[in-house]
């Protein structure tokens, strides 16, 4: 598929090849993963002023799994309960984390009215599948079983997340379904990564590999999966579950010089075909990572609002 670049994603992109930064796949995990934190400085645009900011403490069989909790100056509350979308931060499983997300996640409360909890998972390869997995889902039936005392309604709680993220979330939704969590009002899945086959088209097209490059995903691959047979399990691959049958409704982010393209707009359209109310939008000119670059890159900040947009018309 052709994709042409919208003139200040080209441009973005032309600085940080000049930048001479070297690539994820040639550096140490911790190294790769600062690297990535520092980035922010330059591409995160200014947060949108909140109520309040918080970290949180959230359970977990292994140890306590950080988060962060993020209440907007006027929530939509009902009986004095405001909805609540949890959030999963991208970065292939390797890198990213509370920080890195910060500033997307102060915006979504603010855009979506709502309370936002971001889940700091553990990451790879120091914790492997299906770790990050199963903090996604712990975390979401915590905040759901204290949902009350954080101030959320249990019947308006969402969940969603960008790239990794977005698997997670998916994962998360399909676990819920299920009954390993609770029920869910909605998915914000993010340009996810859906399928570990990786045999989609948009995964060897020259013109996909920006910034995410093909390299880069094959090593976030194989420093989160133990192994090739990971990636039939639905857990990795949530567009290898049995059915997607019977999940909330999602709204599907998707841009057109990214990797992850085809198998997320594959899996919009599964959900689609089995009934699940889909909204998709698709940015042919931007690039994976875009979302968080707000200062750079206006089409972010439309994505936001447009989310944000989303999230209230659920309920």
């Amino acid at each position: 598929m052709p994709v042409v670049l919208d003139p200040d994603a080209a441009a973005v992109y032309r600085a940080f090849q000049e930048a001479g930064r070297p690539p994820y796949e040639t550096l140490p995990p911790a190294e790769a993963r600062d690297d990535y934190l520092r980035a922010r400085f330059a591409t995160n645009p200014e947060p949108p002023e909140l109520a309040r900011v918080a970290p949180l403490s959230i359970p977990a069989p292994h140890g306590a799994i950080p988060a962060r909790i993020y209440v907007p100056k006027q929530p939509r509350l009902k009986d004095g309960l405001a909805p609540a979308l949890v959030f999963f931060h991208g970065g292939g499983w390797v890198i990213g984390d509370l920080d890195s997300h910060d500033v997307v996640c102060r915006q979504l409360a603010d855009a979506g009215a709502l309370i936002v909890i971001a889940i700091d998972y553990r990451r790879a390869p120091d914790h492997k599948f299906p770790a990050a997995t199963d903090d996604a889902i712990a975390a979401t039936r915590w905040v759901a079983a204290n949902a009350r005392e954080l101030g959320i309604d249990p019947a308006r709680l969402s969940i969603g997340g960008d790239s990794a993220g977005g698997n997670l979330a998916a994962v998360v939704a399909l676990a819920a379904r299920d009954g390993d969590g609770p029920k869910l009002a909605g998915q914000v899945l993010i340009y996810p990564a859906v399928d570990f086959a990786m045999t989609h088209g948009s995964h060897s097209e020259p013109e996909t590999s920006v910034l995410l490059t093909h390299a880069v995903v094959r090593w976030f691959r194989d420093h989160y999966l133990n192994g090739a047979a990971d990636i039939h399990d639905w857990r990795a691959s949530p567009a290898r579950a049995t059915t997607l049958i019977g999940l909330p409704p999602a709204y599907v982010l998707t841009a057109g010089a990214d990797p992850l393209r085809d198998e997320g707009e594959e899996y919009a359209a599964r959900l689609k075909q089995v009934g699940v109310p889909v909204t998709t939008k698709h940015y042919p000119g931007q690039f994976h990572g875009f979302f968080t670059m707000g200062k750079l890159l206006q089409q972010a900040n439309v994505a936001v609002s447009e989310i944000g947009a989303w999230l209230k018309a659920l309920g």
